[in-house]
């Protein structure tokens, strides 16, 4: 069985939340789609995965609604399933920054299409940022940039705060998974007085989608929020798996250590493991073999 894997986000003002999240729940359930979808007053954000053969049709039904005519997709494959249910939940944000004053559909940075982003971050002039968070730039990133080493997206703003200047930096380029943090990064960046600030059009997911591996100045491969865990080049499923007990992303390195047990820690998470939690893993991870022998 084929199985497509779309993401999707866009910034736009909507109203009448529970009733759209209700219609979405029920169609995708119809459909044998899952994944997540969020929505917000501030638009909509999702990942969702089906059967490559009815994916068409449901992205004809999300772009049905007129708001959403011209929702785009990133679309990649995956062998297995990568969601386990679906999900619309109803948030303050679709990507939480905690910012007001930073909204996209008031102002943006430059968008920079894949094919021309080699040539920008390869000038000095340039500040490169990656704006997700730590655990992700760990195992991929483009050369050159700055990891700013937040936990969460909520984080960037003291970041920006702390080590950039208008003055000093007058010409930023972000990056990040699918596009969507950098429309509230660059929109927070000009908020700020930034003049020229720049983001990858389509993030990440675009750029391994259309940049040759022998001209890409990508390095090492792209977390991503699914049962895939990573991606690389020409979007083929990469070589991590997660920690089950911290959600980590762990290399087979990571899996030779003697910090690693399966399902019950790994090095990111081995100090924070207490014996309750040691236990509550155990007792997890039984289970979870016992429904794998089934």
């Amino acid at each position: 069985m084929s199985l497509s894997v779309v993401t999707f986000y866009k910034f736009v003002a909507l109203s009448h939340l529970p009733q759209q999240q209700q219609v979405l729940l029920a169609y995708c359930q119809e459909q044998g789609v899952k994944g997540t979808i969020l929505l917000a007053e501030e638009g909509i954000n999702g990942t969702i995965a089906a059967e490559s053969a009815i994916m068409p049709s449901v992205q004809q039904f999300l772009r049905s609604d007129p708001q959403l005519a011209d929702l785009e997709f990133k679309q990649s494959t995956a062998d297995a399933m990568p969601f386990d249910r679906m999900k619309v939940r109803i948030k303050r944000e679709i990507v939480t920054l905690g910012q007001p004053q930073a909204d996209p559909t008031q102002q943006v940075g430059t968008y920079v299409r894949p094919e021309d982003w080699n040539t920008l971050i390869s000038d000095p002039e340039v500040t490169l940022i990656d704006t997700r968070n730590e655990y992700e730039v760990q195992i991929g990133t483009f050369r050159g940039a700055w990891n700013p080493h937040t936990k969460s997206f909520r984080q960037f703003p003291t970041f920006v705060r702390s080590h950039l200047d208008p003055a000093a930096h007058r010409k930023v380029a972000l990056f990040c998974t699918g596009g969507i943090r950098c429309e509230k990064a660059t929109a927070f960046l000009l908020s700020e007085g930034f003049q020229e600030v720049y983001h990858l059009q389509g993030g990440i997911l675009k750029y391994l989608e259309t940049v040759p591996a022998n001209d890409s100045l990508w390095q090492g491969e792209c977390f991503v929020f699914d049962q895939r865990v990573a991606i690389q080049h020409g979007l083929a499923t990469g070589h991590y798996e997660m920690c089950r007990s911290c959600g980590h992303p762990i290399s087979d390195q990571d899996k030779a250590s003697p910090h690693y047990a399966e399902g019950i820690s790994c090095p990111y998470c081995v100090d924070q493991l207490t014996d309750e939690k040691r236990a509550r893993q155990e007792a997890r991870q039984q289970q979870y073999r016992l429904a794998v022998d089934r």
